[in-house]
């Protein structure tokens, strides 16, 4: 596994927040990566220098988070007498 050391990419724009000479760019295996040191964008990149889109959370391949355990209580109601319809 070969991987070489992380260096920052004078005049390269990050595309999340903008900010320019923060990205950050090395190689493990010949994969190219980059990182933002602004925001913490990252993400890798295909030979022809585009970035791989990574996929995107659907409720298949996301685990959903678990429903909080409310606290119950017993209501009851009690008909107002005052809200009573005048009978015809």
């Amino acid at each position: 596994m070969s991987i070489t050391p992380k260096r920052f990419i004078a005049g390269a724009v990050c595309p999340a927040c903008s900010e320019p000479d923060k990205l950050k760019m090395w190689s493990v295996d010949d994969v190219p990566h980059r990182e933002c040191v602004a925001c913490g964008y990252s993400d890798t990149l295909n030979a022809q220098g585009q970035s791989i889109p990574s996929e995107l959370i659907t409720r298949v391949n996301h685990a959903a988070p678990k429903a909080a355990k409310p606290n119950v209580q017993p209501v009851q109601f009690f008909p107002n007498p005052k809200l009573r319809k005048p009978s015809e």
